[in-house]
């Protein structure tokens, strides 16, 4: 008969050893055995040393605590796989989350830069409601601009007039040809806001608004591209 080990029926517990050890130890007729000797025993005991009554025992001691060792690791496996695919999804709410506050945002942007666009491109009609006269003085040209645009874009329209021309209509630029209010370049664009661009602050300011809100959506938003760049 071949001497199979009890550790290969895998137990490696101290229950299932002490089980083995309970077992040879009573076949022997040794109740008085402690339970460390007794587990001593069945650590080195083989099957044949054990009687065969008690073989089944030992044997179904050893699968139970494989089934169990099996079932430990299946569930160690699944908390995992539940714990990644909360991970998972947990994540694609946040963004999910996030993506909608983003369009919602970009939303929100967008209508109030249309409602700028409205405001603005409806003052500009006023453009040639000014009496036309020789020149101006730069309080007359301010007070014509503030009149064709909505109050809350004027800052930023006169801070860009501020850094492009200081508000001299006539001002040209000797080295681009840049002129103007909002140095239009070449000068001769401002002809689509009214032929008297080179003499009229208010077919230029008419034009220089059409510009900013056709590219930027609006003064201010002319005004935040020049901060960032020296130039609109």
């Amino acid at each position: 008969m071949s001497r199979i080990s009890v550790r290969g029926f895998a137990v490696a517990s101290a229950t299932a050893v002490t089980a083995v050890g309970a077992v040879v130890g009573v076949a022997s007729g040794n109740e008085g055995v402690s339970v460390d000797d007794t587990e001593a025993t069945a650590a080195d005991a083989t099957i044949a040393d054990i009687p065969a009554g008690a073989q089944a025992q030992v044997q179904t001691a050893s699968l139970t605590q494989q089934a169990d060792e099996q079932s430990t690791q299946a569930d160690a496996a699944a908390l995992k796989s539940a714990q990644e695919s909360a991970r998972k999804a947990a994540a694609e709410t946040a963004q999910n989350k996030k993506d909608a506050a983003d369009e919602a945002k970009a939303k929100k942007d967008a209508e109030k830069r249309e409602k700028a666009q409205v405001a603005s491109r409806s003052a500009t009609r006023d453009a040639s409601d000014f009496v036309t006269k020789g020149s101006y003085s730069v309080a007359e040209v301010q007070g014509m601009a503030r009149q064709m645009m909505a109050s809350d874009q004027f800052q930023c329209f006169s801070n860009i007039v501020d850094h492009e021309s200081t508000w001299n209509y006539k001002a040209t630029n000797a080295s681009s040809g840049a002129y103007g209010l909002v140095q239009a370049l070449p000068g001769s664009k401002m002809a689509s806001a009214g032929a008297d661009w080179q003499t009229n602050p208010a077919t230029q300011i008419k034009w220089g608004l059409n510009y900013m809100n056709d590219r930027y959506g609006s003064p201010c938003g002319a005004w935040s591209f020049w901060q960032a760049n020296n130039w609109y």
